[in-house]
């Protein structure tokens, strides 16, 4: 993210930012090719049912740890599934949440719940824990509570706070490389799309079809390019721009997470006589940093600092549904001095757990190990201070959060060129004002895929839009599951234009906040991916 030009002094940043450059791999550009996949036993499939999801299964698989020797170390992947029911069977539909690090397995419950039901009884629906997460073995937690309240705060304004937070990034990369010296080089997104080769081959089919929302489209656009013989159909929701992986990709973040602030801002001006923070979208943004100023100082409840607020509040950037809870604590500690809603606030949406740990390490794991990173702190300091003026809501803090790779004990391979002319046709789907994934992103996305088509949201601003209450996009979504069908525009960027849904009302209004589905995928994708 970015940031205003603080005046530090010149010895002391040397001493807190000086990193040493670990080499890139020489071999990193050539693409690992398939190894041969031994037919195997399917998966067995045992009940694990929940209220919400009443056919939902779940079984583990064995794959190699290092897919170069398919027989050497094997580790176990967790795997779901809700199995089809109807008489036409189009194979396995493999869904991904994105993170990396985001579990899967609950969300092939939801996919098969939430398409039509005619189309979700074709597919057997699988969802899975990619290495590394959740019930996969072994799954990784570099450094639990890293996460822990009070954090210093993120813009590193002081040389002193500036060294404590490259201190625990430094320290997060160290226990990682203690802990799992042996795991990390192949904890990355090649690894990954061989392990998803790898349940393809143990469900018997010759094809795949794919459904991945954010970082889950990077995963299967590399599957594809691995693999391109093997894709049946493939759907990428919220498209990561696969030019930008990773470091550029969280600096563009950042411009657009501000502008999404900034709307939710509008959004809590436009409803005065609900929050009582003025009409004027400035005024209430600026009443929003002297909030963060104020919990820097005095952080609310002993764990909601400034840090703190802004993992709270970056969930709105994610999804609008969000924006009527986070808004009245803002306006009963603006208006009231009551620090209760926050702190709830904090807890619901911001606040880590031990999944959160977890999903954390594989992030960080994954964004390390898939591209090079900046080695000299001074690259990072002065990319993120030059954005940090115009946008200054989350660059701090995104910095902050992906700073380990600047440590990372792994050396970094080159990205993935995903451009491929190989494929049938895929369906893609983005808003406009998406902000983990910028609008950008999809385009370069149709762009190199070959025969692609591009279904955009205009006006959205929500990350993971198809499933979510939005029948136009989910009417081209169930037609190319059906039967390949595809929107062709005119030559555009776009082959098909869905409008957005209207932004949410206030609590107090009778027509509440959001779907419950919304609500349900955006708990399931989570944040940061």
């Amino acid at each position: 993210m970015r940031q205003r030009a603080a005046v530090l002094c010149g010895a002391a940043v040397i001493a807190a930012g000086t990193v040493t450059a670990a080499p890139a791999e020489a071999t990193a550009t050539r693409l690992p090719q398939p190894a041969p996949t031994a037919p195997a036993a399917g998966p067995h499939w045992e009940e694990c049912a929940t209220e919400d999801y009443p056919t939902l299964q779940c079984a583990s698989l064995e794959v190699p740890l290092d897919h170069e020797r398919p027989h050497g170390e094997q580790i176990t992947l967790a795997l779901s599934r809700v199995p089809h029911t109807a008489r036409t069977y189009q194979g396995p539909l493999l869904v991904n949440p994105g993170g990396p690090g985001g579990s899967g397995l609950t969300l092939a419950g939801f996919v098969a719940s939430s398409l039509p039901a005619k189309v979700a009884a074709q597919y057997d629906v699988i969802g899975f824990d990619p290495r590394g997460v959740g019930r996969s073995s072994p799954a990784l937690d570099c450094r639990p509570g890293h996460f822990a309240p009070v954090r210093p705060d993120s813009v590193p304004d002081t040389p002193d706070v500036e060294r404590a937070n490259l201190a625990r990034a430094e320290s997060f990369a160290d226990a990682c490389g203690d802990k799992y010296a042996d795991v990390l080089p192949y904890i990355d997104t090649v690894s990954a799309a061989r392990d998803v080769d790898a349940i393809r081959a143990a469900l018997g089919a010759e094809k795949l079809s794919y459904f991945g929302y954010s970082y889950g489209t990077y995963l299967g656009a590399v599957y594809a390019k691995l693999h391109p013989q093997r894709v049946r159909r493939l759907v990428l929701d919220s498209v990561v721009g696969p030019e930008d992986v990773w470091y550029d990709a969280n600096l563009h973040q950042d411009l657009a997470f501000n502008d999404r602030h900034r709307a939710f801002m509008a959004w809590i001006a436009e409803h005065d006589a609900a929050y009582g923070l003025g009409t004027d979208p400035e005024r209430v943004e600026s009443a929003w940093y002297a909030m963060r100023a104020a919990l820097a100082k005095r952080p609310a409840g002993g764990r909601v600092g400034a840090s703190e607020l802004e993992d709270t509040y970056m969930p709105g950037g994610y999804y609008n549904g969000y924006w009527p809870y986070l808004a009245e604590a803002f306006a009963a500690y603006v208006n009231d001095g009551d620090t209760g809603p926050l702190v709830e606030a904090y807890e619901n949406f911001g606040a880590p757990d031990a999944s959160g740990d977890n999903g954390y390490s594989v992030y960080t794991a994954v964004q390390c190990r898939d591209a090079g990173w900046p080695r000299d702190w001074d690259d990072w300091r002065d990319d993120n201070w030059g954005l940090y003026e115009k946008a200054p809501f989350l660059v701090w803090n995104n910095a902050w959060y992906n700073a380990p790779c600047a440590f990372w004990p792994t050396p970094s391979r080159q990205p993935v060129d995903v451009a491929n002319a190989e494929l049938p046709p895929v369906l893609l789907f983005q808003a406009t004002g998406d902000a983990a994934t910028p609008y950008e992103g999809g385009v370069a996305a149709h762009r190199l895929l070959g025969g692609s088509s591009l279904v955009v949201e205009e006006g959205g601003g929500n990350h993971g839009i198809t499933l979510s209450g939005n029948d136009c996009l989910d009417e081209h979504l169930a037609a190319y599951l059906t039967d390949g069908t595809v929107p062709h525009g005119d030559g555009g960027e776009a082959d098909a234009v869905c409008p957005a849904l209207p932004d949410p009302k206030p609590l107090e209004s009778k027509a509440a906040s959001t779907s419950s589905r919304g609500s349900t995928l955006h708990g399931l994708l989570g944040f940061r991916g």
